[in-house]
């Protein structure tokens, strides 16, 4: 809660999956345990193995002069079932599209150098990351390093002659006991691992390393990092040059203690020649994504005046570079983030989220005049609809971005404020152009709890007919606080193929409707929510193409609790599915790798303090398990350490004490983000898919 290549050997590579594509039907067949679920797709609609098919453009960055874009093109290998990145390169009116690496190692991170003569990226193509610069007038390349650590934060001096990066900096902490010697050939067990830091694990990692991130310089043409910050704190942020290549602003957490409070971030400015550091901004409260004006004598960044609410919107300010003179930009109720200049230094471009969509605009620096340029930017997680994405700038002022559609994941887009956007690739028209896909409809009803307006989409099978009625599943975001939009996702595509009508939403709580709707939820999650949701099956049924008595539910993370709370609160579902939930506020605050926040931020305080336990348990949806009748299975990744599966076990030994139908689905090497590998995304609709038709009233009889 809270807030996934190829290269020269592409075609080949697609005809290669598509080559296996009976074995893989048949080992779908195993997972699934039925034919009806893995019975024989329809090529002409979205399958399961066309998620290996699909390619993404992610990190669009456009040359100084606005001529050319490079990209990280991404896609999976079937056999490894990882993905896989290389560099592309297109002209800006979409022609000489081609190749800059092979695809024999991933890619990451490419950035122009000023001059737009080279272009700096990390490669892993010797074995491991490293930072690696490319000619680009002969193709030359050089790698300028020898890490081992992963390169971060690339940034490009604007003289040219240096890379500032981040890198994690291991630290020898002294064994805190020492064991007497091992006999010669012993087999002893492992040491004990001894755990005495705040953070100590993160979803996605596992157990951390001692040591922190920071901040080095390397010269352009090679030789050795130098590291320009020290202490105990991280520098994890990518910096921002000034004009005259002799300091860099950065943002980090460097108070005492700073782990307790670790939103508390401010913006700093180091010396390139001495690493002096400068405090610039002194709040409580987040300030990052600090950028320099082209003149040097102004800083914009992010952030807010903190007040411990669950959701709080990120304002844009600017500062005199010294620190003084802080004011708010615009009057945006909306969350800001990737910072951009004009070269003339008179506005700002910038991202935000707005209804469910994601735009680029710009702001006037002087009066806060926003206008928007482009819409759509995103389409880069496969998976479920969130929002994502981002665009670079030319000196020029044009732009390139991400794009997508509900019906595409993210194509590379060029624009500017005086033309109209166009698309420059299209990498996934060979798979899906062809394709009949679920057309996705906008709706907006009102909630039953107070009148208020709430935003969803529905996205119909392929083959649709209005004259018929479909079983619903309702699919529920995570977050809380985040947003689905009219993005392509491939999880519920596989929903529409199969003949369900699917209904997603932005229920209260969710992000880019302005603050006061994101905090209707503050101490309050979940809670009438549950109306907004209850309200938007109501109005998909009222369509007429719904089965009212073949109604489904899921959701992941803060979808999942969701989902287990409105299987507590009625059972006009027929079956529900789980996916890494919270169900026991109390457990949770002291057992997810983000136990720092939660319970300051979603909670009223340590569960242990006051009458707040009485508040932890109205909110778990464990405390409404006595309520349950409908057939609900659970799904978590064996390695969740943000939604832990000792939540997931508490519901399903609860379900099962109750003699509810019910079953534990747990994905083997997964975290939290359980589709990072494509056959994990296909399994999660399989076997949500298998459940669900277990209890479908419309269709053939399933024995298992």
């Amino acid at each position: 809660m809270n807030s996934v290549g190829v290269g020269t050997d592409h075609m080949e590579g697609r005809m290669l999956t598509r080559g296996c594509r009976t074995a893989w039907a048949a080992l779908l067949c195993l997972w699934a345990g039925t034919p009806l679920v893995a019975q024989e797709q329809d090529p002409d609609h979205f399958g399961y193995l066309d998620v290996f098919e699909l390619e993404v453009a992610a990190d669009p960055q456009i040359s100084p002069d606005g001529s050319q874009v490079v990209y990280v093109r991404r896609g999976s290998d079937i056999m490894t079932d990882r993905a896989r990145t290389s560099l592309w390169i297109v002209d800006v009116d979409g022609s000489d599209h081609r190749p800059l690496t092979d695809g024999t190692g991933n890619v990451s991170q490419p950035r122009w150098s000023p001059d737009g003569k080279r272009l700096a990226y990390v490669s892993s193509q010797d074995g491991s990351a490293q930072l690696w610069v490319r000619w680009m007038d002969t193709g030359q390349t050089a790698e300028l390093t020898n890490l081992t650590e992963s390169p971060g934060g690339l940034t490009w001096s604007p003289d040219g002659r240096w890379i500032a990066l981040t890198l994690f900096v291991p630290e020898a902490v002294p064994p805190f006991a020492r064991m007497p010697p091992r006999p010669e050939g012993a087999q002893w067990a492992d040491p004990p691992k001894v755990v005495s830091k705040l953070v100590y694990r993160a979803d996605g990692r596992g157990y951390l390393e001692d040591g922190r991130t920071h901040i080095f310089v390397l010269p352009a043409e090679g030789g050795t990092p130098r590291q320009l910050t020290f202490g105990p704190y991280n520098h994890g942020s990518t910096p921002s040059w000034t004009p005259d290549s002799r300091a860099l602003v950065f943002s980090a957490n460097r108070h005492e203690g700073g782990e307790y409070e670790p939103r508390n971030t401010e913006v700093y400015e180091v010396s390139v020649a001495t690493g002096e550091i400068r405090q610039l901004t002194d709040r409580f409260g987040p300030d990052g994504g600090p950028a320099v004006s082209p003149d040097g004598s102004r800083i914009a960044y992010t952030g807010f005046d903190d007040r411990f609410q669950g959701y709080q919107v990120r304002r844009l300010y600017i500062m005199d570079r010294d620190g003084s003179s802080p004011r708010n930009l615009m009057d945006l109720d909306r969350d800001v983030g990737e910072l951009h200049w004009a070269s003339d230094g008179r506005g700002l471009f910038f991202q935000y989220d707005d209804l469910g969509d994601t735009r680029v605009a710009y702001v006037d620096a002087g009066n806060g005049t926003v206008e928007d340029l482009v819409d759509h930017v995103g389409g880069v997680g496969l998976g479920r609809p969130y929002g994502g994405g981002s665009f670079s700038v030319a000196d020029n002022g044009r732009i390139a971005f991400t794009h997508t559609t509900p019906y595409r994941p993210s194509d590379v887009a060029v624009g500017a404020r005086d033309t109209e956007p166009r698309l420059v690739t299209s990498l996934n028209e060979d798979l899906l152009g062809h394709k009949q896909l679920g057309r996705v409809e906008e709706l907006w009803w009102e909630s039953s709890h107070d009148g208020r307006r709430i935003h969803g989409w529905v996205v119909v099978p392929p083959d649709f007919d209005p004259s018929r009625e479909y079983p619903l599943i309702l699919e529920i975001h995570g977050g809380p606080f985040a947003n689905y939009g009219p993005r392509f996702t491939p999880e519920i595509q596989l929903y529409a193929a199969m003949g369900y009508v699917v209904l997603y939403a932005n229920p209260r709580g969710s992000t880019s409707y302005g603050e006061e709707f994101g905090n209707l939820i503050h101490h309050a999650y979940p809670g009438n929510d549950y109306d907004d949701l209850m309200s938007g099956v109501d109005a998909v049924v009222d369509q007429g193409y719904v089965d009212p008595d073949n109604l489904f539910v899921t959701g992941g993370s803060g979808g999942g609790v969701l989902t287990a709370w409105i299987v507590g609160k009625t059972d006009r579902f027929r079956a529900a599915v789980v996916a890494k939930p919270v169900i026991n506020w109390t457990s949770f605050s002291l057992t997810s790798d983000g136990y720092p926040m939660y319970y300051k931020y979603w909670l009223p305080g340590p569960p242990w303090e006051g009458d707040n336990q009485a508040h932890y348990w109205a909110r778990s949806p464990l405390s409404l398990v006595g309520n349950v009748t409908t057939p609900t299975m659970l799904l978590t990744g064996e390695l969740d350490l943000r939604t832990p599966m000792a939540e997931t076990e508490q519901l399903y030994q609860a379900l099962k004490l109750r003699k509810i139908d019910t079953q534990m689905v747990r994905m083997q090497g997964a975290y939290h983000g359980i589709v990072a590998r494509p056959s994990n995304l296909i399994a999660k609709i399989t076997y949500i898919a298998r459940w669900f038709e277990r209890y479908r009233t419309d269709g053939p009889a399933v024995s298992d």
